[in-house]
């Protein structure tokens, strides 16, 4: 079995080898900005609230208690002052370099993008983009951040309107947008090589995504093990943003 150092020389040699390379990413991804992962054990999904994360992310519970879901939303979902991290970096520098093609991601924070990062499906939406559910129109994280009635709802501030402004981010009970899906999919049918990274890879529909990648180059970095580890040519458990700087700028250390 192969070693730390010699699967980072290969995915090395491989990210050489490649030109439209496409990135798959989850949580893992924003936890080295400090965005906590929903599934690890100090995540969201094992903290104690009066209903559970799966509940009160859903349309449903939207419709009905907005405010609620507001408290919440603002609490654990938003991290404004979050900076983006070494795997962040390295993708932009990937893109700039024209190696990396595309990222698909299922994090909503916007990190990538802060980062340099130009095309960027992002399957579960972005928290920077809000729109209001009764006039469309669109309202930007500082606002949802600074703005509120008195039950801590942000409400629309177009003359006559007031409606409810919602985060455009895919609840549970959403369906994933349609054109993301159909650019995430098309990116990794065209890709040479695939890296999967920071995710469990237990969400679906996202999840399968990969199923699509036609390439022998499927690389899967995770810290655990996942669903999917038997179908990687090359996978290896450690830390990505370590893993990827060690592949990609030997000589820097992150």
């Amino acid at each position: 079995m192969q070693d730390l150092e010699q699967k980072t020389a290969q995915l090395r040699q491989w990210i050489a080898e490649s030109s439209r390379i496409v990135f798959f990413g989850g949580a893992g991804v924003s936890t080295e900005s400090g965005i906590p992962d929903f599934r690890s054990v100090d995540g969201l999904y094992h903290q104690k609230y009066d209903d559970p994360p799966e509940i009160i992310l859903s349309h449903t519970y939207y419709k009905r208690s907005p405010a609620a879901f507001y408290r919440f939303y603002r609490d654990k979902m938003l991290y404004p002052d979050a900076k983006p991290g070494p795997t962040h970096r390295i993708l932009a520098q990937l893109e700039a370099e024209g190696k990396l093609s595309a990222i698909v991601t299922q994090n909503i924070d916007g990190l990538h993008q802060a980062a340099g990062s130009k095309r960027v499906y992002e399957l579960h939406g972005s928290v920077h983009r809000n729109y209001c559910t009764r006039c469309g129109a669109f309202y930007d994280l500082s606002y949802i951040l600074q703005n509120a009635d008195e039950n801590g709802i942000p409400r629309c501030k177009e003359k006559g309107c007031g409606g409810i402004i919602k985060p455009d981010v895919v609840l549970y009970e959403e369906g994933l947008d349609q054109r993301t899906i159909e650019g995430a999919l098309r990116a990794i049918r065209e890709a040479d090589m695939l890296i999967v990274g920071g995710t469990s890879l237990a969400v679906y529909p996202a999840a399968g995504l990969i199923q699509y990648y036609r390439g022998n180059k499927l690389v899967l970095i995770n810290k655990t093990p996942t669903q999917q580890d038997d179908a990687a040519d090359l996978l290896i458990h450690a830390g990505l943003g370590e893993v990827l700087t060690a592949a990609v700028n030997p000589d820097r250390k992150e």
